[in-house]
């Protein structure tokens, strides 16, 4: 598995490069306990549905990459997307790239589109979260609990090396009295990119409201709400995710 070295951090990386692939590269940002091997075989799916070459990577903390300085702040997604992303996209020579984004990793994207200052052709977002809901909160305590009874710890561990630091660092903070004030709706409006939102209807993490605030607040919004799926849309309607994602990229073309 290669890396690329950012800001003293060693990240784990996935390049898929589809032969004759034209258009802007689809980067993808994993969700609140992800990784690049979490993401499985679906990096290579939507490669080769879309047609586009893709990068995955591990943020600091997940996957193989090195360690991260906890614990987190309230502000440690703005700081994924303002500092640690674009300094990955200069080192991996992407420029305005299609971002595919998975819970934290949706709002990563949505950050750095409005406020890093770089072009980004536009946002494919999966459970993105622009507020914390109540539901949000239950279902992190509640995996709180798993993590202390089941053997939920063991199944993480196949794809963490510091399984401890990649679940305590975001279960820490998103169950903070101070994270139940995050809110980046004032950011959602300088969003002038199109944007995809993929919502599921059983979703545990959050509620269909999330991607009806980025509708109301963002110029270019198609929304898709998808039945018999929860919080991971690419893993329980895989292929209703890539039909949405084929004809969005499509339209961007």
């Amino acid at each position: 598995m290669p890396f690329v070295d950012v800001g003293g951090a060693r990240l784990e990386v996935e390049r898929i490069d589809v032969g004759r692939a034209s258009g802007a590269p689809i980067v993808m940002l994993h969700e609140g306990l992800g990784s690049v091997s979490m993401w499985k075989d679906f990096p290579h799916r939507v490669a080769h549905a879309a047609n586009r070459n893709v990068l995955a990577y591990s943020r600091a903390g997940y996957g193989r990459s090195s360690p991260a300085k906890l614990p987190y702040g309230v502000r440690y997604m703005h700081d994924e997307a303002l500092v640690v992303l674009p300094r990955l996209l200069d080192a991996c020579g992407i420029e305005r790239p299609i971002l595919l984004g998975h819970s934290d990793g949706a709002s990563i994207a949505l950050i750095h589109a409005a406020a890093a200052g770089r072009p980004v052709a536009g946002l494919a977002l999966m459970a993105p979260h622009v507020v914390v809901e109540d539901v949000s909160v239950a279902s992190i305590s509640a995996a709180k609990v798993a993590w202390r009874t089941t053997d939920l710890r063991a199944k993480l561990a196949r794809y963490h090396d510091d399984v401890d630091g990649a679940f305590t660092g975001w279960n820490d903070i998103w169950l903070h009295p101070d994270f139940r004030d995050w809110n980046i709706e004032d950011l959602v409006r300088d969003v002038r990119c199109p944007i995809l939102a993929i919502q599921g209807e059983d979703d545990e993490y959050g509620t269909f409201d999330q991607i009806e605030r980025i509708e109301r607040l963002a110029p270019d919004v198609e929304r898709v709400r998808l039945a018999d799926c929860r919080h991971s849309p690419h893993r329980d309607q895989p292929d209703a995710v890539l039909e949405a994602l084929v004809r969005f990229v499509d339209r961007l073309t």
